[in-house]
């Protein structure tokens, strides 16, 4: 049996670890952590539960088909169910708009609260999921680094309507085109965010990303998002995968066209293929030093990072839903903080993820477990402290104005993430949750490859890669690399 080692258990390490084994391979994960999950990760305190990594979960048939790989029903090892609002929109001015799963419901609702025509809100969603159709097979499950996928009948296909990407338009050039309001573009706007980038910048072709929560919806893990981790390790020990936790990778050593070993806690563990889901950055400036990275992507710029606060709240707030946005009154200068002068607006977009309202037992009774998350720049030696303290008190001041409550009162304690822990916790290259941005037309094809052509062994997975971050897209980059690989 050829062994094969996994560097990293982000959600992409731990998928190609399910996907190798399938293909009959003795796989090791090897994982600096204590526990699995990269990014997506958990905390438990005074009775709070609380998801520190991802929150949205689309895109389910992901994770379902690594089951099925081995004859595994979903349900039977993992449940979820779609939430009836994606999320909920609030601004300063009172305006509040619901993101109904329901189409007509959020049409009707957005008219209401804004006056764009419902039409505008279907003509919309039915673009993007054409723009998903056109795209999703090609840019998403396929590499785009090998000249056979550009041969296909499906690649043929898209060619036909190359001229409906909107890559030579911004996002927010594109949505302003649709939407008669600044508020309904800001909301569709914030989908850059997903993957870390500017919609002034990133092209428009990523509204496919609408498509994904809109179309096929938002949904939400019964236990909440760690479980998504929790399942497939679970499922991937069962069938031979071994995680080895606390161990560092070294290096990766070299042997002419092939790598040939790692080294581990300074002991030498022959391989015969090797996938990395560590960000490349790292990878290559810590594991392959003599190597240079896929030149074109460094390019681009690097995507955002996080500033998250994980607060214990000793009160319930029935207006709040899983997913809520309290938004900036400027966005476009929230965005120039972040890629011109890599600062933190004053007036900075508050992310508020309420697992507890979904998940029964993540927070106790009359409390809520809040994630209160702000965007801000990769960790280039700014005065973070300061800046953080700045921060915080700009984004109690929106939920306060928000909300119309006091919530320093309520705050019962808290926990910090921010770009230096991000990075020291999960090797992301300073902090930046997705590696480069799309803030480039051309975004798609500059991000490092799902392989290394100087190496016959080498794979790369995760969200530092082609396709890109999200849980959706880690998982398609293990898909991607599991096409490569054949069965032993």
């Amino acid at each position: 049996m050829k062994k094969a080692a996994i560097i990293g258990s982000g959600i992409g390490g731990i998928g190609s670890a399910l996907r190798l084994a399938a293909k009959g391979y003795d796989v090791t994960v090897y994982e600096q952590a204590a526990i699995p999950g990269g990014k997506i990760s958990q905390i438990r305190d005074e009775g709070f539960r609380f998801d520190t990594g991802p929150s949205l979960f689309t895109l389910p048939r992901l994770v379902d088909e690594l089951f099925e790989l081995f004859g595994e029903n979903p349900e039977d090892h993992f449940k979820y169910k779609k939430l009836d609002t994606s999320c909920k929109y609030f601004w300063d001015d009172g305006t509040i708009v619901n993101a109904w799963q329901d189409t007509e419901k959020f049409a009707r609702e957005v008219e209401q609260a804004t006056g764009v025509p419902q039409k505008s809100i279907y003509g919309f969603l039915k673009k993007s999921r054409k723009l998903y159709d056109v795209t999703a097979e090609i840019f998403m499950f396929n590499s785009l680094h090998k000249l056979k996928n550009f041969t296909t009948p499906t690649f043929r296909k898209s060619l036909l309507h190359v001229h409906e990407l909107d890559a030579f338009s911004s996002m927010h050039k594109k949505n302003t085109r649709w939407f008669s309001h600044p508020k309904i573009v800001q909301l569709f706007d914030r989908y850059a965010t997903y993957n870390g980038s500017d919609p002034y910048q990133t092209p428009a072709t990523l509204n496919i990303i609408a498509h994904l929560e809109h179309n096929i919806g938002a949904f939400f893990p019964e236990k909440g998002m760690y479980s998504i981790v929790e399942s497939l390790v679970k499922l991937a020990e069962s069938k031979g995968v071994q995680f080895i936790y606390n161990t560092l990778v070294q290096e990766i050593i070299v042997d002419g066209k092939r790598i040939c070993s790692l080294k581990i806690d300074d002991t030498i563990k022959e391989y015969e293929l090797v996938i990395s889901n560590v960000d490349v950055d790292t990878l290559y400036r810590k594991l392959l030093p003599d190597h240079k990275p896929h030149v074109p992507r460094l390019k681009t710029q690097r995507s955002t990072s996080a500033l998250i606060f994980y607060w214990g709240i000793n009160k319930s707030f029935p207006e709040l839903e899983v997913h809520n946005i309290l938004f900036s009154d400027d966005y476009r200068q929230e965005f120039r903080h972040l890629f011109e002068s890599k600062t933190i607006s004053h007036d900075p977009t508050v992310y508020l993820f309420v697992s507890s309202k979904a998940v029964n037992g993540d927070a106790p009774e009359g409390s809520e477990n809040w994630y209160v998350m702000i965007n801000v720049p990769e960790n280039a030696g700014q005065n973070w402290d300061a800046m953080i303290a700045d921060a915080r008190r700009h984004i109690i001041a929106r939920i306060n104005r928000v909300l119309k409550v006091d919530i320093e009162k309520h705050i019962l304690f808290e926990q910090m993430a921010d770009p230096r822990s991000i990075e020291a916790k999960t090797g992301s290259w300073g902090g930046s949750l997705y590696g480069p941005s799309s803030n480039n037309r051309f975004a798609a094809f500059l991000r490092h490859p799902n392989f290394k052509r100087k190496f016959k062994n080498l794979y790369f997975t995760g969200g530092s890669v082609h396709p890109g971050g999200g849980i959706p897209l880690c998982l398609a980059s293990a898909k991607i690399v599991g096409y490569e690989i054949p069965e032993v």
